[in-house]
């Protein structure tokens, strides 16, 4: 008899940006040369102080379970970095450690969804925000924001998506795909709409909060309007910023209401992220924050040699990202246009296709975060990558025409 799954896995889609990796690394073992522009995470290493930490942990023999919310070391670490970089006042209670920021967003929604709860997700999104709502019998309401208002929620538009089954808004800022940063004006003029639905809870995605860009500064949503700190979960982690995807390290800041219901389902899951790689973690945060800056440094370099080799590639149109380090770049130009296999490219998804068989270059669409046509390309990867796929893709979007 063949195993029964359960509905959630049924309407849950595969992540597309995993799907992605794997389609990539399939081409690229059987042969294929392919550049890679998929790629969702630094291709830089992990800095050797943080490595040396790890080491260090377990050479004392720090490779038992920890406490299920996470080391007090490391829960103190987060408390000082949210002081000094954003300014935010919390406890070590008020903090749990997760297997990463998206273990953290998908226990917080299983701890407070029921069936029909809806969440308010700004598109473009990252492609795993409505699967994990759905999962959690949650009602992923997607807002499309266009590049009118900079791929960011305006307030209007906040206030036409609430209901009395709102029960969370997710902000990722900077954003995936688009880079978008919020000001603190913008930040304000959404908090005042909050202010009129108190029964609604904030979620602010920050991993992306030094690859800033162009003296862009990340504002917290807290700083702007401290009465939302009652009811905001405020997610982040090392994966981006310091080189650690791997080590699986999130934490979350917030209410101790909140803090304990996901503490509590991480106690029948995955009991503790990795005592080693919480030592690591510790290090990141407390340690030389160099590489940080330097991360960013290299980012910019590289966003603007694709922006400079892309502008002008007839069919795209191309706007700077603020953040994060990804381009978002439209190919409404493309959409209609013949290849000359005779397909016709009529979505995005198509252009996707065309650019790996054509160009050898690996992109992911733009229906995968909620907003068509446009492609996200990642310039985390060599600028030598840059150089090839870029000017790949110039020449065959130059076919079409």
């Amino acid at each position: 008899m063949p195993l029964r799954l359960a509905e959630r896995v049924a309407r849950m889609k595969p992540s597309a940006s995993i799907a992605a990796k794997h389609k990539v690394t399939e081409l690229l073992a059987a042969g294929r040369q392919v550049v890679d522009f998929t790629i969702g995470e630094p291709d830089l290493e992990t800095p050797p102080h943080i490595i040396e930490a790890a080491l260090a942990a377990m050479r004392r023999g720090d490779t038992h379970y920890t406490l299920t919310a996470g080391t007090p070391s490391l829960r103190e670490a987060v408390c000082r970095k949210l002081e000094r970089d954003s300014g935010l006042t919390y406890s070590p209670e008020e903090v749990v450690v997760g297997c990463g920021a998206k273990q953290l967003i998908f226990e917080a929604f299983a701890a407070t969804l029921n069936k029909g709860d809806e969440v308010i997700i700004p598109a473009p999104y990252w492609v795993s925000y409505p699967d994990i709502v759905g999962v959690n019998d949650g009602t992923p309401v997607v807002v499309e924001c266009d590049e009118n208002t900079g791929f960011k929620l305006a307030p209007a538009a906040l206030e036409a998506a609430l209901t009395p089954k709102t029960r969370w808004l997710i902000l990722n800022s900077p954003n995936n795909p688009t880079g978008a940063v919020y000001s603190r004006d913008e930040l304000s003029a959404l908090a005042q709409v909050l202010r009129r639905h108190p029964d609604v809870w904030l979620m602010t995605d920050e991993i992306y909060e030094h690859l800033v860009y162009d003296e862009v500064k990340t504002v917290n949503p807290v700083q702007v309007d401290p009465a939302l700190k009652t009811r905001t979960l405020v997610i982040n982690g090392l994966s981006k910023a310091h080189a650690m995807t791997g080590w699986r390290v999130g934490y979350a800041a917030g209410p101790n209401e909140a803090v304990s219901a996901i503490a509590k389902l991480l106690g029948q899951s995955t009991s503790c992220a990795s005592s080693i790689s919480q030592a690591a973690a510790v290090a990141a945060l407390e340690g030389d924050q160099s590489h940080v800056g330097e991360a960013a440094a290299i980012y910019k370099r590289r966003r603007n040699r694709m922006i400079e080799l892309l502008n002008g590639t007839p069919g795209l149109r191309i706007s700077a990202p603020a953040g994060a380090f990804y381009l978002y770049p439209s190919v409404g130009g493309l959409i209609g246009r013949r290849a000359s296999s005779g397909q016709t490219l009529r979505t995005d998804l198509d252009v996707t296709d065309y650019l790996l068989d054509q160009a050898n270059v690996a992109v992911m669409d733009g229906s995968a975060y909620g907003l068509s046509p446009y492609l996200r390309l990642s310039f985390a990867t060599s600028l030598s990558a840059i150089e090839i796929g870029c000017t790949q893709i110039r020449r065959a979007c130059e076919a079409l025409f």
